[in-house]
């Protein structure tokens, strides 16, 4: 059992860290740019799970009962994902050849745990027709920004097995940090369609028509402030 008795320590004032191993490296470290990502991530899913709490319990946004399938099913799922991110971000903080024996590390069931999630959710959803673009209310924007955060921390997933070799983050990690950014946009999407949210989809730009901006729409708001000030 972990036991932490003071945060500070003032052992990183040089601008170095400790890895779980116990060697230290420079807090630049590709290394522990993997981990801080990981960590963003999962703040970012905190972000997630209140914005899921806070959904209305009455009509607005969707019936009561639906809600309470949302938040119990999004809730639940988000539990286990913040306990297994930080399951990875401790085997992230370890040099592969270094990993303490009693180190749980993250494996193929987890992996296959996304994608069954994935598969259920897709059942209540319709094929898309186009890209969507990321925006939506409360958690659904979140989700967004959780993805693009997966993406990086994966991004530098990979950049670490570039300088460090190809072992320096295991295989697995990589399949389950993929699979888990097609979860997050899956399960954002199954979240609009429980709450009756509009996706909003991309249009190339060759079907927007001109761009007009909103100048215009400005100076009219400003004229009919005009007109109400000469009554």
């Amino acid at each position: 059992m972990v036991r932490i008795t003071r945060v500070y320590t003032g052992g990183g004032d040089d601008g170095s860290s400790s890895l779980v191993d116990g060697s230290r490296r420079s807090k630049s470290d590709q290394r522990f740019e993997v981990v801080g990502c990981c960590d963003e991530l999962n703040a970012v899913l905190g972000i997630v799970a209140m914005e899921i709490n806070r959904l209305p319990s009455h009509e607005d946004g969707g019936g009561s009962k639906t809600i309470e399938r949302v938040q119990l099913v999004i809730s639940s799922a988000l539990k286990r994902i913040q306990n297994e991110l930080f399951d990875l971000g401790g085997e992230l903080a370890c040099d592969p050849e270094k990993i303490p024996q009693y180190m749980v590390l993250i494996g193929q069931q987890q992996s296959d745990v996304l994608v069954e999630e994935m598969d259920a959710w897709l059942l209540d959803l319709e094929p898309l027709s186009s890209f969507i673009l990321p925006t939506g209310e409360g958690p659904v924007a979140a989700l967004h920004l959780a993805r693009t955060v997966t993406r990086r921390l994966e991004r530098e997933m990979v950049r670490l097995n570039n300088s460090e070799g190809e072992n320096a983050v295991s295989k697995i990690s990589l399949i389950y940090i993929n699979r888990f950014s097609d979860w997050l946009f899956i399960m954002s999407r199954w979240i609009s369609k429980m709450l009756v949210g509009e996706e909003t989809l991309w249009q190339p730009l060759g079907k927007r028509g001109a761009e007009s901006g909103v100048a215009e729409m400005l100076q009219k708001m400003r004229q009919n402030d005009s007109q109400l000030d000469d009554i």
